[in-house]
């Protein structure tokens, strides 16, 4: 007798062989994870930019939620949208439209959201071969559950996803799931999951890895210990790291601001401080999608002098409450429609969020995983040289130019 899940399998390798590999029981030693690979992305280099200022919109909106105090705050609206465009794939009816409203996706239909997807990807791999961005998709789902077939179809072709058959019951499948997290963000994260409750039935997991040397590197024996000023008034010693060249900047009433390539200059760190008249709680409330398109079109060549943190941090969150507020609330419920994902009632039982960050006189590592758990339900410019010393609480983006697409942002209030 076939079981649910051998249906799903059988029944997707005949509509297209090459879509799907085979669901097996299988060993941490056995696994051969697709990737997703910058000298292979598997599509042409196209764009579409609607589609990018979409997920930019989202971005902006999620971080304006998540961002609260004066706490670091570093996310990866990139992983975070990916993630929940696999999920995408198998909402239906309302739950469609509340992810539709909450992701910017009102204006695309699903064909056009997973092509536009594969789109960017292949566009942000195949960017600058001295930059290293590595990004990785996973479906694990328990044994023995039947799922869509073209819900599974279109994660394995659209982004790529290993698609694994797991015993959820297994203690081990919690670190098979971890293994599968570190190896795809180079031992930077090495845990999304602590356990797996019987309820739970998939997860669908974004990894996401960036290795970049500034293209102009930061000379060590310039780095010296230096005040950096807090948002509570206090101060501390930390190293800030120091240039003079000519840089894309821009300079306003409110901030100074500085864009520092990688590479080749396709990716780029943006750094926003905001004047000592200001702060970063009064410069947050102005971050939308609509002011940052308008700042990057105002950067402009000029010399100066760059002081910078050296730092790392790392930074998690759960992000149910911030989806929720942005309107995807019914998909976290049992009014949650999931019908093109399975015949099975579900809902979205978590959001997990990791990011590490570490910039030094070298340049920028970074690696993000989002993972979705989904359970059944029974629930004109000046020329003058400028100096920029970041030495208080300031705004940071990672950035791919021509894409325009958003890798990494975050709120540094101590490094």
């Amino acid at each position: 007798m076939v079981t649910p899940s051998q249906t799903t399998a059988n029944s997707l390798t005949r509509r297209n062989p090459n879509i799907l590999t085979n669901i097996l029981n299988i060993s941490n030693s056995q696994i051969q994870y697709p990737r997703i690979n910058a000298q292979n992305p598997g599509v042409e280099p196209s764009m579409n930019q609607g589609f990018a200022a979409a997920q930019n919109r989202f971005a902006f909106k999620l971080f304006a939620e998540i961002n609260r105090g004066q706490n670091n705050t570093f996310i990866s609206p990139l992983s975070v949208a990916i993630a929940l465009g696999m999920v995408y794939n198998g909402a239906s009816g309302p739950t469609q439209q509340a992810m539709a409203n909450a992701l910017e996706l009102q204006s695309f239909d699903l064909a056009t959201v997973n092509q536009s997807n594969q789109q960017i990807l292949a566009n942000l791999l195949a960017a600058d071969p001295q930059v290293q961005l590595d990004i990785a998709n996973s479906l694990w789902v328990r044994r023995g559950t039947n799922f869509q077939a073209n819900f599974l179809a279109s994660n394995q072709q659209f982004y790529r996803a290993a698609i694994t058959e797991s015993d959820f019951d297994n203690p081990a499948t919690v670190e098979l799931i971890n293994s599968w997290v570190s190896q795809n963000t180079k031992g930077k994260i090495t845990q999304i999951i602590d356990s797996i409750s019987p309820e739970e039935i998939l997860f669908l997991i974004n990894a996401i890895y960036f290795k970049g040397n500034w293209a102009r590197q930061f000379n060590p024996t310039q780095t010296t210990n230096q005040p950096f000023y807090l948002a509570n008034g206090s101060q501390k010693n930390h190293p800030l790291m120091q240039q003079s060249s000519e840089f894309r900047y821009l300079e306003t009433d409110q901030f100074q601001a500085i864009s520092l390539p990688y590479g080749r200059g396709r990716f780029s760190m943006y750094v926003f401080l905001p004047k000592p008249s200001s702060n970063l709680a009064s410069f947050s409330q102005q971050l939308n999608s609509e002011n940052w398109q308008q700042w990057r079109r105002q950067f402009n060549v000029r010399p100066g002098t760059i002081s910078l943190p050296k730092f790392k941090l790392e930074y998690e969150a759960d992000l149910i409450k911030s989806l929720s507020n942005l309107g995807m609330g019914v998909a976290f419920t049992r009014r949650a429609d999931f019908a093109a994902m399975t015949d099975q009632p579900v809902a979205i039982s978590q959001v997990k969020h990791k990011t590490v960050l570490e910039v030094n006189e070298e340049g920028t590592e970074a690696a993000a995983v989002t993972s979705i758990g989904v359970r059944t339900t029974s629930l004109e410019p000046s020329r003058l040289p400028f100096e920029m010393k970041v030495d208080r609480p300031f705004f940071m983006v990672i950035q791919e130019e021509s894409t325009g697409s958003i890798l990494f942002m975050g709120n540094i209030y101590n490094p």
